[in-house]
Parts: structure tokens; sequence; C-alpha cells
């Protein structure tokens, strides 16, 4: 009996591992999509999630256009001379831009050596390899986030203790992310 209800235990965890984490994800998508869905209260569910996805992307195409980016970049210079917008606009378009875009930042995974009488090491993403402005021409700064968080710290290391890893970006967040949990399979 006892043999028996450990089996049931087990695969009630087994259960969890898996549904857990598909219900998540699920209930995620859902919520995003009645909450973007409900910002444009039209009489078809969907219609308005579509309307908006549509519009970022067809916004998208026109921001890659010159005479459109022209315009961009005239509105990037205007919001940058507005102090507190100027930091809250341009955070959160570095912080998309490092995601996705031409100049994403989180591509170039790295193991750093904290503590070399130890043999302690983290693993990071090289986000600025030239200091030079700051008289650091042997320092980069690596990014390392955290397990489970949005959050991370950044530190400023000797390029020398720093190790560039052969696994692609999103396979390194996954694994840091995962608090090393998920392995370095591919995504």
């Amino acid at each position: 009996m006892k043999n028996f209800l450990s089996r049931i235990i087990r695969y009630f965890f087994s259960g969890t591992i898996f549904i857990v984490p598909l219900v998540a994800t699920v209930y995620f998508i859902y919520v995003s999509f009645i909450w973007l869905d409900s910002r444009l209260p039209l009489p078809y569910p969907g219609l308005g999630f579509l309307i908006i996805l549509s519009g970022i992307t067809i916004f998208g195409y026109f921001s890659s256009i010159f005479a459109f980016r022209r315009l961009g970049e005239w509105f990037d210079h205007l919001v940058n001379r507005i102090p507190l917008v100027k930091l809250v606009y341009s955070s959160i378009k570095d912080l998309l831009a490092a995601f996705v875009g031409d100049k994403k930042k989180f591509d170039r995974p790295v193991l750093v050596t904290i503590n070399k009488e130890n043999q302690l090491h983290r693993i990071g993403f090289i986000t600025q390899s030239d200091l030079s402005e700051l008289g650091l021409n042997d320092m980069v700064v690596v990014y390392f986030p955290q397990s489970y968080a949005v959050a991370g710290d950044h530190f400023v290391v000797p390029k020398e203790n720093v190790k560039a890893l052969n696994i692609p970006g999103p396979v390194a967040m996954k694994f840091i992310v995962s608090g090393g949990v998920s392995g370095f399979t591919e995504m």
C-alpha cells in the first residue's frame, strides 16, 4: 500500500510538472489577448486584437522606410529633450531593442570568472565591449540576468575574466532564467 501511494504521489507531481507550465502559458496568452482586445471595444471578439496587431505591423513597415525613419529620428530627438520623459522613453526603447531589432544585446553569452581561487563562474551577456570613453580599455560590461525574475545585474569586468560561450543567446538566457534547470537545449 505504501509503495502504491508513493507512485500515485510521484504521478501527481509528474502531471503537475507538465500541466502547470502549460496552463500558465495558455492563461497568460488568454489574459493578454482579452486585455489587448478590450482596448478597442468592437462587437466581434478578436477583431480589436487583430486591428492592434495589424496596426503595429503596418507602423513597423513604415518605420523601416527612409522618409519615416527620418521622422522617427526627429521624434526621438524631440522626446529626448524632455527630462523625465527622456529617461522612461529611452530606457524602454533600449530594453526592447536589446531583445528584438537590429541592435540585439543578448546575443553574446559569456562565462565570467568571479572568483579565481574558488573557481566561481557566472554566465552573462556582453552588452558593451568598448569602454574607452571611460578610460577602461581592458574592461567590458557584462549583464547577468537573475533566475526566475525580470531583473539582473551588470558588472564591469576585466576582459581576461571573460570567456565566450559557443551557444546561442536565447539558449543561454533560458538556462540562466530557469536557474540552470533547463539545460542547454535548443528552443
